[in-house]
């Protein structure tokens, strides 16, 4: 399992937001591509990074996600408002290894097959779930569809993996929905990363052992609450992309 620290953007910032609120921003940073670099140079061999302005539809950071991808070597996997051809072939022609979508990929499943199809292996969908419902632009809409019944649907296309985030843990350090991620790993198709809430060394180990593929930190790294050192030191090391995690 690989665990990649969250590098969120937000007015050029590096944050952490509380259950996925843009107004309730717990943590700011003035620099993100010195973030993303101290992260990498903490052995962390993965970064997560996401433009919240364009998932919100309030701004754009491409500028700053292609400093970062210029800064540091760490893979990157990169979502936010990607919900157009151009922008996914910006961001992997730049060097970012995988992309992520979320909104439109949902909205549009003939979408979601032919970038995935264009890019194998190098494509990711987001699912973000408030209460195992699926969410969209930027969690303040309710898809309507459960996760459990989306999940088997991907089996055909050729994703790099599925990010599971339960929004409504997400920068509140309570700890994860054990019974959730555990059945999300077992009903995807694809690889899982897990985010939201993860809080304990304990919670990784679990994830590690249930078989997820990685789990997106935020809050419990940015707050020490939990270790980065003892973080990286045994799920830092860099994800390789040509060949897949697989579910156990």
């Amino acid at each position: 399992m690989i665990a990649a620290p969250a590098v969120d953007l937000k007015g050029g910032r590096c944050v952490q937001l509380v259950g996925g609120r843009p107004e309730d921003e717990r943590v700011s940073l003035p620099d993100p591509v010195a973030q993303a670099e101290r992260w990498h140079e903490g052995g962390f061999g993965t970064l997560h990074v996401v433009d919240l302005d364009a998932a919100l539809g309030s701004g754009d950071n491409l500028d700053v996600i292609l400093r970062i991808a210029r800064a540091t070597p760490a893979e990157k996997q990169v979502g936010g408002g990607i919900r157009d051809d151009a922008r996914a072939a910006a961001l992997l022609e730049a060097g970012i290894e995988r992309i992520v979508v979320g909104t439109r990929a949902v909205d549009e499943p003939d979408w979601l097959a032919s970038l995935a199809d264009r890019w194998p292996g190098r494509v990711m969908i987001a699912l973000d779930t408030r209460d195992g419902r699926i969410l969209r632009k930027g969690w303040t809409e309710d898809t309507g569809l459960e996760l459990a019944g989306y999940l088997p649907g991907l089996a055909d296309l050729p994703l790099a993996g599925v990010l599971a985030t339960d929004v409504g843990r997400e920068g509140r350090l309570e700890g994860i929905d054990r019974n959730e991620v555990g059945e999300t790993i077992e009903l995807s198709p694809h690889p899982v990363w897990a985010s939201g809430g993860v809080t304990t060394m304990d919670e990784l180990d679990f994830l590690d052992g249930a078989g997820a593929a990685g789990a997106v930190l935020g809050m419990a790294l940015y707050t020490q609450t939990l270790d980065p050192g003892a973080v990286a030191a045994r799920w830092g090391g860099g994800a390789d992309i040509s060949q897949p995690v697989k579910n156990r």
